[in-house]
């Protein structure tokens, strides 16, 4: 991050996604707002400004991470498949996000922003749901939605975590293993 760019006016913007690459390369627990401030050409007590704390800028880096989740599944409409795919698109594409948006110890759920981004993409992730045709998930709309979230959720956080041990691309697995699980 250089100090240009915060002189193009959004600090706030520029700090998320350092703090994004940050995350994504060492974790959480290795991203400090003292150093996003010093690497932004800042104060350090610029960056609380925008965020209060380290909590405060977790939960901003986990609601623009559920915004753009939404938006990415939104994309993938109507077909079930491209949804699933774009979910794991998105956590490949932002695993500073993602991290951070399943750590609870990170965020502050109460926070309204929150809390609308998530219920976005849960309503987008239900969009997709609503167009499986199969007889199980017609009857149980809620039992599917749940189904589909635990298969692209799990599948991601194995594919992250080097769990699973193939040649075929992350893409083509998701989309093997949707059809197999709601394919009639």
């Amino acid at each position: 991050m250089a100090k240009s760019s915060y002189h193009h006016g959004d600090l706030r913007s520029v700090i998320l996604a350092q703090a994004a690459v940050l995350v994504a390369e060492r974790g959480a627990d290795g991203v400090s707002l003292r150093e996003l401030a010093r690497a932004a050409g800042v104060s350090h007590a610029a960056p609380a400004h925008h965020f209060t704390d380290r909590r405060g800028l977790f939960t901003a880096l986990a609601a623009q991470g559920w915004r753009m989740l939404a938006d990415a599944l939104a994309t993938a409409r109507p077909d079930f498949l491209d949804a699933a795919g774009a979910y794991v698109r998105f956590a490949l594409e932002h695993p500073g996000h993602y991290e951070v948006m399943f750590d609870k110890s990170l965020i502050d759920d109460a926070n309204a922003e929150l809390g609308e981004a998530k219920a976005a993409a849960e309503a987008e992730l239900r969009r997709g749901v609503a167009t499986l045709t199969d007889a199980r998930s017609r009857s149980d709309p809620e039992g599917a939605a749940l189904a589909a979230w635990s298969l692209v959720h799990g599948f991601i956080m194995l594919w992250l975590n080097d769990l699973i041990a193939t040649e075929e691309d992350a893409l083509a697995q998701i989309e093997r293993a949707a059809q197999m699980l709601f394919a009639g």
